[in-house]
């Protein structure tokens, strides 16, 4: 997928239904709705995935970002919620073991229910919706700008291209993801949820939505991490003695590090709060929690090589009124 490396673009977090607020941040951003395509007359949107699931107005949604891109005005990554629905959608390969790619269990009917329930009356558009998630590539690298959804590993990407030199997987390749430690499983985990790590000790963890984990998320850009809690990244924080526990040799062998003089990445996924920053000069989060009644982000490249802090943009999410 090639992005013309002298256009300006407007890369955006994840949306999860948050429709609204999505054309709140591109009225923003200056675009305007015209022959029902919001269009900005020297810009390009660049979503980063996550488009479905939790939000109020999934299917709006959807329609905005593929209506965008369709007229060439946007370009949509693939998220792990896309990702996702197309598992939970497609039957597995025989002799997997598994009837479907995502197997249907409470915990993954529950992340998926809003979308369903709110496609329940409109089975012709989620069936096209889900054809169009395998228009949405993996990665885009225009050179001085990347994209993925949650984490750059080159080895992968590199393996990747071979195969699909713009990005974009097929039905093949999201059966073989139901294989654990396939390529094509490693290689969706990798990009589409990060990097982790395994609690020390068998310890585990519930998290904020209640589900308990023994990993944690971890960065994948730090240059010389001692602890636990120098690579930690995610909402929860590790228990305090856990954050001291230092990290072995092998532990920080086996992290990525994306260099500092890397090209610039624009990353989702993580649920960061506060107000939006770059975590280093090259490297931007832009899910700052819109569903969770934070932020929906962007921000505006030009053809800076660095990334200036007074480029993002955002709109918060207000709360609805309680009705007394």
């Amino acid at each position: 997928m090639m992005l013309d490396p002298a256009r300006s673009y407007d890369l955006i977090g994840d949306v999860h239904g948050c429709a609204l607020t999505l054309e709140h941040l591109l009225d923003r951003l200056g675009y305007h709705k015209q022959g029902g395509v919001w269009r900005h007359p020297s810009r390009m949107a660049v979503f980063l995935g996550d488009i479905i699931d939790r939000g109020p107005r999934i299917r709006e949604a959807l329609h905005i970002v593929h209506d965008m891109a369709e007229a060439g005005q946007a370009l949509c990554i693939m998220g792990n919620h896309e990702f996702n629905a197309l598992g939970w959608s497609t039957p597995a390969a025989p002799g997997s073991g598994k009837q479907f790619v995502r197997e249907h269990t409470p915990r993954h009917a529950r992340l998926i229910h809003e979308t369903l329930a709110q496609f329940e009356q409109h089975p012709g558009d989620w069936h096209d919706f889900l054809q169009w998630f395998y228009q949405m590539p993996l990665f885009v690298d225009a050179g001085r700008f990347r994209v993925v959804h949650a984490c750059w590993d080159s080895a992968l990407i590199t393996q990747l291209r071979q195969r699909y030199p713009d990005g974009c997987i097929d039905r093949d390749f999201l059966q073989a993801s139901a294989l654990p430690d396939s390529f094509a499983s490693n290689a969706f985990d990798r990009l589409l949820r990060g990097t982790d790590m395994r609690l020390p000790h068998g310890l585990t963890m519930t998290s904020g939505d209640g589900l308990t984990r023994s990993f944690f998320r971890t960065k994948f850009w730090e240059d010389d991490p001692q602890t636990y809690g120098d690579i930690v990244f995610q909402p929860d924080a590790l228990p305090e003695p856990v954050a001291r526990t230092p990290l072995s040799r092998d532990e920080k062998n086996s992290l990525l590090r994306y260099a500092v003089e890397e090209p610039l990445l624009f990353v989702g996924h993580y649920w960061r709060s506060g107000t939006p920053a770059p975590i280093r000069p090259n490297l931007a989060c832009l899910d700052y929690s819109a569903v969770l009644y934070g932020k929906l982000a962007a921000y505006r490249l030009d053809q800076e090589t660095r990334l200036d802090p007074n480029k993002f943009v955002w709109v918060d999410v207000e709360r609805p009124e309680v009705l007394r």
